[in-house]
């Protein structure tokens, strides 16, 4: 099971999230699901909740509620304009970082 240092997802969540939500409006829970079927299987919901709830509140992402059938009503989210812009602007950041980095720090050997 990987270990993500927080620090550094904590940088790429709203990426992340915005891609997600990009492809399929959802709800939280199932972002969760979604994020550790990806590698993040060490992803607390305690994480993404918040992060919801601040890119919502940037005016990133509307949300709607949705009856369920098994339950309370589920969040739905979904990127706004901004959103779509501001994922947009943080791929690029976010790939030119990681090429920055590549150039200075090695890729591991792996050990078998």
């Amino acid at each position: 099971m990987p270990d993500h240092d927080p620090q550094m997802l904590k940088g790429a969540l709203g990426l992340l999230l915005l891609e997600l939500l990009s492809a399929q409006e959802d709800y939280g829970y199932s972002v969760v699901i979604r994020l550790r079927e990806r590698g993040f299987e060490d992803l607390a919901e305690g994480t993404v909740y918040p992060a919801l709830s601040r890119l919502e509140s940037q005016g990133l992402l509307e949300a709607r509620l949705v009856r369920s059938a098994s339950g309370p009503a589920r969040k739905y989210y979904r990127p706004t304009a901004a959103g779509q812009a501001e994922r947009d602007r943080a791929a690029r950041m976010w790939h030119r970082l990681a090429a920055a980095v590549a150039e200075i720090v090695p890729e591991p050997e792996r050990t078998r």
